[in-house]
């Protein structure tokens, strides 16, 4: 079988792609080394250069496009902007490569009808939930708003209930789950899910929108300075600079190991899973950002000072964790790993490697200056 991977060149694409490989796939690699991700970096790794058919171009660039679509019969569409924060500000650009790109894609689909593609997966993300799924002891199942500045300004992180105001609990989100994004971000992955699905559809083909956590493992960008909290910390963590926590650090992710991502991605390329769906890709695991910092912390043995900001970052949610019910009825989907062992994987790797320069704290001014961190 023919696979595209869009974005292949990435932390989620190059670990598929050895999958992949390993099972005998014919597998084609469209990439543009983005140098927020990459820096000056356009070759692929090793192990998979002369493995894969590799073209360098845009996802924004029909012709590049096109002759990467030529005989493939499975598309994963991974190839996207990812910074939860930087897409606040940068909404053109943001709306051109996640929307635009995946319009061309589907587009060539649509019109060409010498296409093979029998199956369509496409990223997606838990940012589409925004707040996500709460309990309220009045009113039961509740989708808090988008928290706002006044509640902030009174120091309460916490969502409340969108009907009597009253602090609630937390629930994990299903798919069923109502979508409301709180980045510009999230809004172009609800927007890619659905265009994607629309078309499988219209098409009658398979599609498949993996609404994946936050992925980190060995292998992911160190230099990216608007994704990856792990990445962050980790590089603060090494030469012992302060490291800073927004809100008051309960605040809680869903962090999904490498090795379970691809396991998820890989069932659903098989071609025994056919059909059209939403699925959540995560460990069902709950963990805050303090205990995060203070794992990093621990295994470097850093002189980092903790700082915790009491500040919002406008378009963070509070928690986020996957209900996992979904992906294991329809895929045997099961994650392996828990964070505790995860961590430890990927900070010996980061250990390891040399040290980047990110622009962390640069990235933070300029949120500031176009107010969109909230202090407290």
């Amino acid at each position: 079988m023919k696979i595209l991977i869009t974005g292949g060149a990435g932390f989620i694409g190059s670990n598929l792609s050895r999958r992949l490989l390993n099972e005998g796939y014919e597998v084609t690699i469209l990439d543009n080394f983005n140098p927020q991700v990459h820096g000056d970096n356009k070759s692929l790794p090793l192990d998979l250069a002369g493995h894969v058919s590799f073209i360098l171009g845009d996802i924004r660039d029909k012709e590049a496009f096109s002759q990467a679509l030529d005989g493939q019969e499975v598309i994963v569409h991974l190839a996207a902007e990812t910074g939860t924060g930087q897409s606040m500000y940068e909404v053109e650009h943001y709306e051109d490569v996640n929307i635009k790109g995946t319009a061309i894609l589907i587009d060539y689909l649509v019109n060409n009808r010498r296409s093979k593609v029998k199956k369509i997966i496409i990223a997606s993300s838990r940012a589409i939930y925004g707040e996500g799924k709460y309990y309220c002891p009045t009113h039961g199942v509740v989708y808090p708003f988008i928290r706002g500045r006044e509640n902030i300004k009174r120091g309460n992180f916490e969502p409340l209930c969108p009907i009597c105001d009253s602090r609630c609990k937390f629930l994990a989100s299903d798919e069923e789950s109502k979508l409301a994004p709180a980045s510009f971000y999230g809004l172009t992955k609800m927007m890619q899910e659905k265009m994607v699905l629309l078309f499988a559809k219209t098409l009658n083909i398979s599609g498949f929108a993996l609404r994946y956590q936050n992925v980190y493992g060995p292998g992911q960008s160190l230099r990216n300075p608007y994704t990856g909290i792990l990445s962050i910390f980790a590089n603060r963590a090494k030469i012992n600079k302060p490291i800073y926590i927004f809100e008051d650090g309960e605040e809680s992710r869903d962090f999904v190991y490498i090795d379970d991502a691809i396991e998820a991605t890989s069932r659903c390329i098989s071609p025994e899973h056919t059909g059209i769906e939403v699925l959540n890709v995560g460990s069902g695991e709950r963990t805050s950002v303090k205990k995060v910092v203070q794992e990093i912390v621990n295994f470097f043995n850093s002189n980092s000072e903790i700082l915790i900001t009491k500040e919002l970052r406008l378009g963070d949610v509070r928690h986020n964790v996957a209900d996992l019910t979904k992906i294991r009825r329809l895929l045997g989907y099961e994650p392996k790993w828990k964070f505790i062992d995860g961590i430890r994987e990927f900070l010996s790797w980061a250990k390891s490697q040399q040290e980047t320069t990110s622009r962390y704290e640069e990235s933070l001014e300029e949120m500031r200056s176009k107010k969109l961190i909230i202090t407290v």
